[in-house]
């Protein structure tokens, strides 16, 4: 069982031993006391997958967590690489880190074979370059049925699933799968301070991702479903991306909505803040033209789940309505507030009002094309339009 540990404690020196790295390997960050001894900076390789897609920090043991949609690389907090999981044929999306067992936990999508899961990897057990996710036991998956069941939802009654595609009236909710995932206290029952979020009770909540489609009103939700992750090893299994089991809970904890409008792929990084008991969503910005097409909304962490209406429904529906913080950009025609930033390649609070932020793009090394992977230290304004300002030196 790996080491139990608390990601929000005082910081630990960057280096870390390290095995050697990729090519446009990084160099060490700058550092600002104030910051919790933090790099502004950190370079998390470039590699031949898809674009960053997450990120997660321990730093107590001072590890650096990058999901690159086919790969989980593990680097210091000088962006040293230590080790990688690979082999994937998935989406690997958001990721976070469990602060009461230690181990990271993944969104990991299989379209196709119309299966969706939580992928657990050992990080302690990460020690090379090259690790394979199927047999060097570094990863056990989780399905979620309740996923499934909505990605799959013959919306218009004609027999037939449309299959992964925006352009159609199924998918329950708009649903393309899970993207954006975070540990933290229930909705309504926010940590008290940072320290708290080692003790209280950690859950697990989990976004879907929702197709832009602006001739349907049922997809204007983000839905997030809660889980209860204690007892989840009766339901942990090696995955065979070859032969997918089906092993895992048949029902969420609990499934809630929050109004936000049609956004692209819904939401990309959820991320549970301790220093305001808030929870941040980042979005690929969506079409609509009747909502205002926000890229980063926050749920007010104080307000519990309220039982309404979830409007758009083709019948009426009720469930768990959930409520965004007032403030930031508000439009008045739709009620909806926001702000504008970019954390939908990873998003990461430190706490203390500190955050990490990913950034990627295309880079040619020896004539191959990859992916670069970088993260820029934060801080919270409250600022309109964009409430972050980047640490600098």
């Amino acid at each position: 069982m790996p080491r139990v540990r608390t990601i929000l404690v005082a910081a630990v020196a960057l280096a870390a031993t390290a095995v050697a790295g990729p090519a446009f390997a990084a160099s060490p960050g700058e550092v600002r006391p104030d910051a919790g001894e933090l790099p502004t900076h950190i370079n998390g390789g470039a590699w031949p997958t898809s674009h960053v897609q997450g990120v997660t920090v321990d730093r107590e043991g001072g590890f650096v967590y990058w999901s690159f949609t086919q790969m989980l690389v593990k680097t210091d907090l000088a962006g040293n690489v230590i080790g990688t999981v690979e082999g994937l044929t998935g989406h690997l999306g958001d990721i976070d880190l469990n602060p009461q067992d230690g181990r990271v936990y993944g969104s990991l999508e299989y379209k196709a074979e119309e299966a969706f899961y939580i992928a657990i990897f050992d990080v302690d057990a990460i020690d090379r370059v090259g690790m394979n996710a199927e047999t060097d036991g570094v990863m056990t998956a989780v399905h979620l049925e309740e996923v499934v069941e909505d990605f799959t939802a013959d919306m218009d009654g004609d027999g037939v699933f449309d299959g992964d595609t925006a352009n159609t009236a199924d998918h329950r909710y708009g649903c393309s799968g899970i993207d954006g995932v975070s540990f933290g206290p229930s909705f309504g029952s926010r940590a008290s301070d940072d320290g708290d979020r080692g003790r209280q009770q950690q859950r697990l909540m989990v976004a879907y991702g929702v197709y832009a489609n602006t001739g349907r009103a049922d997809n204007d939700h983000q839905v997030i479903l809660e889980y209860d992750v204690r007892n989840w090893a009766r339901y942990e299994r090696p995955l065979s991306q070859s032969d997918p089991h089906r092993s895992g809970p048949h029902r969420p904890n609990g499934k809630y909505f929050v109004r936000t409008g049609n956004t692209t792929y819904g939401v990309q990084n959820l991320q549970y803040d301790p220093s305001t008991g808030n929870w941040m969503m980042a979005v690929y910005t969506g079409t609509k033209e009747e909502f205002p097409n926000y890229s980063f909304f926050m749920i007010d962490g104080d307000v519990p789940p309220r039982r309404g209406e979830i409007t758009g429904q083709p019948q009426r529906e009720r469930g768990q309505l959930l409520s965004l913080v007032r403030d930031g950009r508000h439009d008045p025609a739709t009620g909806v507030f926001g702000w504008d930033f970019h954390g939908n390649y990873g998003l990461e609070a430190l706490g203390d009002g500190y955050y990490y932020a990913a950034e990627g793009r295309a880079v040619t090394v020896d004539g191959q094309r990859r992916q670069l992977g970088e993260v820029y230290l934060y801080r919270w304004t409250g600022a309109t339009p964009t409430p972050f300002e980047r640490v600098t030196d």
